[in-house]
């Protein structure tokens, strides 16, 4: 059970934690950088913005549990949105605190699609999947294995379902990664590199038996379903975490 708490942990802060984008990792990563946390789980890009800061603490990451960012547009093939360039002339829905938009100029700029024809509607977290079941958005940036998943979760045909991942349209950036406090890491080596190996094989008995990790995470969270958790951690393991780079 030692091997697998770490994984469900992180798999519950992946699931939950990360629906809350507004000032989730940025949060996460004050936290490590203060010392108030010794260790963290959060988007490596993040990381690297809080990096670019004159004053910044010298927060390191560690180890990088996704290969690929998550980051995705998630669409309505209703809308008439079944590839990148339908986009142009549509309404894209962002949540406030959405990071991910932050690759969408260069996304665009790299698949030749004419940016200012893309209209962007922001809007709360918490109605992203709500707008664009009710159709009043063409599509929604997001993390593929929570606006996609959700969707299909409130009635929305899974047919009628588009995932556009940034990966696949030229993004090589990396997804989450484990940060850990300097102070920390200096003064105790061997307790990183302990919780390293178990998050490691934490995270391959979760890809071996993804049905037993979500039994174990329910466990620990309120509000989840087993069927919704266990397509989460599906699409997460094979879009981020077992690819081919």
């Amino acid at each position: 059970m030692y091997w697998r708490r770490p994984a469900a942990c992180f798999a519950r802060r992946i699931s939950r934690s990360q629906t809350n984008i507004a000032g989730g990792p940025a949060d996460a990563i004050a936290r490590v950088a203060s010392g108030s946390s010794d260790l963290a789980l959060v988007d490596i890009n993040v990381l690297m913005r809080f990096r670019d800061k004159a004053d910044a603490a010298p927060v390191k990451a560690v180890f990088v549990l996704f290969n690929k960012a998550p980051y995705a547009i998630i669409a309505r093939k209703s809308r008439g949105v079944r590839a990148l360039s339908d986009l142009e002339g549509k309404t894209l829905g962002v949540a406030d605190g959405d990071f991910s938009i932050w690759f969408w100029p260069a996304l665009a700029h790299q698949n030749g699609i004419k940016i200012a024809s893309v209209k962007l509607a922001k809007f709360s977290p918490a109605v992203r999947e709500p707008m664009l079941s009710a159709g009043q958005v063409d599509a929604v940036n997001g993390f593929s294995y929570l606006a996609g998943v959700n969707l299909r979760d409130r009635g929305v045909p899974a047919d009628d379902l588009t995932v556009l991942r940034y990966a696949d349209y030229g993004c090589e950036a990396y997804g989450f990664a484990l940060i850990v406090n300097p102070a920390f890491a200096a003064g105790k080596p061997d307790a990183v590199k302990g919780f390293l190996r178990a998050v490691i094989a934490g995270t391959r008995l979760a890809i071996k038996d993804p049905a037993r990790a979500v039994d174990d995470v329910l466990t620990q969270m309120e509000g989840g379903t087993r069927d919704l958790e266990l397509a989460r951690l599906r699409a997460v393991i094979g879009d981020n975490i077992l690819t081919k780079k």
